[in-house]
């Protein structure tokens, strides 16, 4: 007996000492409120992070075996931790360049915006262009400045400005008389000179006909374009952005991508989508398949493609399918409905993640049609193809998003009465057709797969504004008061889910990240407080304090104290 009893402890003894040992981690996230987003939505209070990846997820009494003498410490000091936010559509290059131009988003007064633009106009030496962006349509009546105005602000100098969401330019009689746009210049395909009552051009310019004056602007050099990228990252990073969709993209933007990761600053996961050429057929499918494995070699995710099927409500470029109340046009869509399919089922073949902006119903139909027809002639496949904006719907194409595997990717902060809803979208649709703007919880219902972008710069990169006017359907600043359209209203877990999970699933990385859990990357964000503890129209003023990608500090209030060494 005594002899059994022996054998038995040295075995006991022997796989004990086999057994390997937790290895020391890099660092450990303690004493927190830590919402993982995994499958069963569960709550932990540690995280330990090594090499990158996340090694534990649970009490904080289970994380001791992790900690050795050169592991870090985060103490959330009972605070909110989250997987890192993607953003599913943005535009960080383009965002960040005119950043560092004349900047005009946010002025929501001619007074201010006139002034911002005298500035601009006074420190850019005579002759030389004024370029920069970010004007609101609804400041103007009809959303269209007038050139005259711009004479007087810019007397010495052509001058360019985009609008906010990117499908106008506001341009002065010096720039129109460069382009040589007079009465008689046609418009040009996809594009709208707008003109007064005698035919001369009034200043505005409409989808392509941009490019007839921004293709005589100074061109930017390479450096312009990283600049621009790093202002972008470090304005995401402080929103707790750690991946994220470039949603259009050529060569010089992909250069800049490519850039910022030999140099190790590319403080985010990529992917980019490529632009698709709204004047060429489905031939230029080759050239983005070379582009494609050109820049995989720099390491750059550049497996997507973006096609714009449409414009914009507010400008009457947006394709209907009944036509607008004040103009009889349905709008058009950029591709005729052919080629648009012959593009659609060729970048399909060709295994692209096909992303698509589509604002009216007419053109999200035609898109969902596409998609289907190349699911038809390829074989089904997860490609998880996805239409962004989805602005206004017809209730029939709803279901269609779950049947058809396509992911809706929603821009949350533009559902709420703004001056761009009031003035410029409801007056144009009527009541009826405008139940149907922005229906994100139909959309979640129907089984459809979320994910959620800004479009910055178009509008605010902040996910928390866009996740708090999703769940009241408001203005961020009333906190009282009727919701618009209040049966889309959804809860906080949907919108986090989009903006984590969700943006994990559209760029095929649910396995990687989304999520806070054993062998995901350390994709991590601490909030000052707990989203799920504060009022829901509270949310958009809690704070991002600290940001890791793949355990890394990419960004930290100065509030928020420094991580400390173990003793």
């Amino acid at each position: 007996m005594k002899k059994n009893l022996f054998l038995v402890l040295s075995l006991c003894l022997a796989v004990a000492a086999c057994k390997p040992k937790t290895p020391p981690a890099d660092l450990v996230v303690r004493n927190g409120k830590i919402y993982t987003m995994d499958d069963a939505r569960s709550w932990a209070e540690a995280l330990a992070i090594d090499d990158g990846r996340i090694v534990f997820v649970g009490p904080d009494e289970g994380v001791g075996a992790f900690v050795g003498p050169e592991t870090r410490f985060v103490d959330l000091e009972g605070r909110m931790a989250l997987p890192g936010f993607h953003d599913s559509h943005v535009h960080p290059v383009s965002g960040g360049i005119e950043l560092g131009q004349c900047n005009l988003n946010g002025l929501s007064t001619r007074e201010g915006l006139f002034a911002a633009i005298e500035e601009c106009a006074a420190r850019t030496p005579d002759e030389e262009w004024v370029v920069g962006g970010g004007w609101d349509l609804p400041l103007f009546a009809g959303a269209s400045p007038d050139r005259l105005d711009l004479d007087r602000l810019s007397p010495d100098q052509p001058a360019y400005l985009s609008s906010a969401d990117g499908h106008s330019a506001w341009v002065n009689s010096r720039a129109l008389d460069i382009a040589g746009i007079d009465a008689m210049t046609p418009d040009p395909p996809n594009g709208r000179i707008e003109r007064d009552r005698s035919g001369e051009p009034t200043g505005t310019l409409r989808e392509s006909a941009s490019a007839l004056v921004s293709k005589h602007l100074p061109a930017l050099e390479p450096e312009d374009y990283a600049e621009g990228l790093k202002r972008a990252l470090r304005l995401a990073n402080g929103f707790g952005i750690t991946s994220l969709i470039e949603a259009s993209a050529r060569e010089r933007v992909l250069d800049a991508y490519a850039a910022l990761a030999r140099s190790g600053e590319l403080t985010a996961h990529v992917r980019v989508s490529l632009t698709v050429d709204e004047s060429r057929d489905e031939t230029q499918v080759d050239d983005l398949v070379q582009l494609r494995a050109r820049y995989q070699a720099e390491g750059i995710r550049a497996d997507a493609a973006k096609i714009f099927a449409d414009g914009v409500i507010e400008s009457g470029t947006a394709a209907l399918l009944e036509p607008y109340i004040d103009v009889p046009s349905r709008g058009e869509l950029n591709f005729p409905l052919e080629v648009l399919d012959r593009i659609v089922a060729r970048l399909d073949k060709e295994g692209f993640q096909i992303h698509v902006h589509a604002i009216g119903d007419r053109a999200i139909r035609a898109s969902l049609d596409a998609l289907e027809k190349a699911r038809a002639a390829n074989g089904p496949r997860d490609s998880r193809h996805h239409i962004s904006h989805i602005e206004l719907f017809h209730p029939d194409d709803i279901p269609r998003f779950r049947s058809l595997g396509v992911v809706a990717n929603f821009q949350p902060l533009w559902a709420f009465a703004d001056t761009y809803i009031t003035d410029l979208t409801e007056p144009q649709l009527g009541p009826e057709r405008s139940r149907w703007l922005y229906p994100i919880k139909s959309l979640k219902d129907s089984g459809a797969s979320l994910a959620a972008g800004s479009d910055w710069s178009v509008s605010s990169m902040n996910p928390l504004d866009a996740i708090q006017v999703a769940m009241i359907r408001r203005d961020l600043t009333a906190p009282e008061g009727p919701s618009w359209i209040p049966e889309e209203r959804v809860d906080l877990d949907t919108m986090l889910a989009a903006y984590t999970r969700g943006g994990a699933y559209v760029q095929h990385e649910e396995s990687l990240t989304g999520s806070l859990e054993v062998g995901k990357r350390a994709d991590v964000i601490v909030l000052e407080r707990n989203l799920f503890e504060v009022p829901e129209t509270e949310i958009h003023r809690v704070k991002v304090l600290l940001t890791l990608l793949d355990g890394k500090e990419v960004f930290r209030d100065p509030s928020f104290r420094p991580s400390r060494a173990s003793n």
